[in-house]
Order: C-alpha cells, then structure tokens, then sequence
C-alpha cells in the first residue's frame, strides 16, 4: 500500500511541475501587473503572491478532476491578490501602478488573462455592471496617463 501512495505522489509531483513550468511566467506576470510592480525589476511581492497562489493549487491538485489547472491557479491568485489587496495600495511604478487595487485585478482578468465579464464578476463577488464600471474607468485612467507623442517638427 505505501508503494502505491508514493507511486500517487511522484505521478502528483511530477504532473504539478510540468505544470508549473508552462505556466508560471505567464502566471508572474499576472502577479507583477497585479501588485504594480515594474516589469524591469524584481518582483519580490508579485513572487510571494504567485508562491501563495501556487501553494494553495499544489495543495488542491487531486481534486480537479479534469478541470484546467491554469484556470485554478489563476482564480487563486486573484483570491489571494484580493485578500491582500490592502497591501498593494501604494503605487510601485509599474505599468497599472496608478490603478486602485481593484481596478487592477479587474483590468488583468479582462484583458491579460481575458476572462469574460461575467466570470470575472461572479469570481469577484460583485455585479456585472460594477465590473464593466470598474474596467471603464482604469482604461480611460491609463488613456489619461499615456504620454503624448511629439509634435513632428515643422
């Protein structure tokens, strides 16, 4: 019987992995966006988050049951962004650093990992319209912030 367990748990080992290294860029970039850190830095704090993510995946691997692993990983990033969201307030100077937390997550669920509407909202817990208001206001505050090309000399 103890073979047969540690059989389970090397098959376990080996398939969260390979998973992992497919995935984990993609998913520390995620992070990165999300925690506003700048992409040509270390990202000390996108890191934790994405172990933290990573953990509670690992720990749930059994139970997917065919279920896609990114798509389970990524909800738990974004639930572990949220519950440490009060963290992420101050601007580090990346990309949507000027964004409040929540635009943030929700900005990088619709257009980086491209979760429609809808499931962003029900993973979020908020109303649909509050997520399409939310979307609105953090791409026309990243509009506003964009700098403006030089006029052409004449």
């Amino acid at each position: 019987m103890g073979e047969r367990r540690r059989a389970r748990e090397r098959r376990r080992v080996r398939e969260f992995e390979a998973f992992t290294a497919g995935a984990a860029g993609r998913l520390l970039h995620a992070a990165a966006l999300l925690t506003g850190e700048p992409a040509d830095r270390p990202a000390p704090v996108a890191e934790e988050l994405l172990l933290r993510a990573l953990a509670r995946t690992y720990a749930g691997w059994d139970g997917q049951c065919g279920a896609d692993p990114y798509e389970r990983a990524r909800r738990e990033l974004a639930a572990a962004f949220a519950h440490t969201a009060w963290r992420h307030r101050r601007p580090r100077g990346g990309l949507l650093g000027p964004l409040s937390p929540r635009e943030r997550l929700v900005l990088v669920l619709r257009l980086h990992e491209d979760v429609a509407e809808e499931q962003a909202a029900a993973q979020l817990g908020l109303p649909a319209e509050r997520v399409r208001t939310l979307h609105r206001h953090a791409v026309s505050e990243l509009r506003s912030r964009r700098p403006q090309p030089a006029a052409a000399p004449p």
